[in-house]
């Protein structure tokens, strides 16, 4: 396919892919898609899944996939319209009922500590559906006193095995956090996320987004592989979205990833998907081992960012 035959491609999706086609690949921006999100196919489809109690699944974080949690993260990435009564009642449900005694959302486990992780993607979501911000500034206080002295963090480091050593799993979701935080207009703590939204991508790039720092060596495979959603997972292609979601600029070290993006890359110019998390889902949106609207919607967007040709 060349140029124009992909677009076309692509716009023959969902309306939520329809979106970001014509925001991020055209550079049009095309309300009247937008709000059609909430009323057609998957927009329409997760929203039918809330049950009458204002939760998703089995309340805020189980099952998984088909939980609160997860839905909303669902949702946020299709860019439904923010302003979703619907939806701002189960998250200022959440924000009353699911905080723990550190000011974190989601108490877990026998400790009943909060994960960062967790904080980080409803952050993501809460910013971008316009929670009040008084609400939030316990969990902006609950991820702050988690920063590890390397930049990143890691959901494990208030548990009792004491993580010293950053994740990347964690730092994405913190990174996208930090990031709708501040493109929503919010100002709590804003100096203090960004110093550590930059420490957090310097720990990324530190680690040429999925080689050891020590040894240069993959860190874990999946890293190379493009599921989507990515639910709580890391991989190069959500670092490098990520990048060019937050107008982060060309680094050396992202060349590697980038490389590798481009190998995967099919002969007609998409990108397949790889096999989902295991867990319940509400409907699949594409298959897998197919080419991927999604993917390739995502791969081209980071190829436009960082002013590489697609074909």
């Amino acid at each position: 396919m060349n140029k124009q035959e992909i677009i076309n491609w692509l716009l023959e999706g969902d309306v939520a892919i329809q979106y970001q086609v014509h925001r991020d690949l055209l550079l049009v921006d095309r309300k009247d898609l937008r709000n059609k999100i909430s009323q057609e196919r998957w927009g329409a489809q997760f929203l039918s899944k809330r049950n009458s109690n204002g939760h998703w699944g089995n309340k805020f974080y189980h099952p998984k996939w088909i939980s609160t949690h997860y839905t909303l993260l669902d949702l946020r990435n299709l860019c439904i319209k923010p302003a979703n009564p619907k939806i701002s009642k189960t998250i200022n449900m959440v924000l009353s009922d699911e905080k723990g005694e550190d000011g974190g959302i989601l108490p877990i486990g026998i400790d009943q500590i909060c994960d960062v992780c967790v904080n980080g993607m409803f952050l993501n979501y809460a910013s971008y559906f316009k929670s009040n911000v008084g609400k939030l500034k316990s969990i902006i206080d609950f991820i702050l006193s988690q920063r590890l002295a390397d930049g990143g963090f890691n959901c494990e480091y208030n548990s009792r095995k004491g993580a010293v050593h950053s994740s990347l799993h964690s730092t994405i979701s913190i990174l996208e956090g930090i990031t709708e935080f501040e493109k929503n207009g919010y100002h709590y703590r804003l100096e203090e996320l960004l110093a550590a939204k930059q420490s957090s991508i310097e720990f990324i790039l530190h680690h040429q987004l999925y080689r050891s720092h020590r040894t240069g060596e993959i860190i874990n495979n999946s890293f190379l592989k493009f599921p989507y959603p990515c639910r709580w997972y890391y991989d190069i292609l959500r670092a490098l979205d990520y990048f060019q979601y937050s107008n982060t600029e060309f680094d050396v070290r992202m060349q590697s990833a980038i490389d590798i993006l481009l190998k995967k890359r099919n002969k007609n110019y998409t990108w397949n998907l790889n096999s989902k998390y295991p867990g319940q889902v509400h409907f699949d949106m594409e298959i897998a081992g197919k080419p991927s609207r999604w993917n390739t919607l995502r791969a081209l967007r980071v190829l436009k960012h960082f002013g590489i040709e697609n074909p």
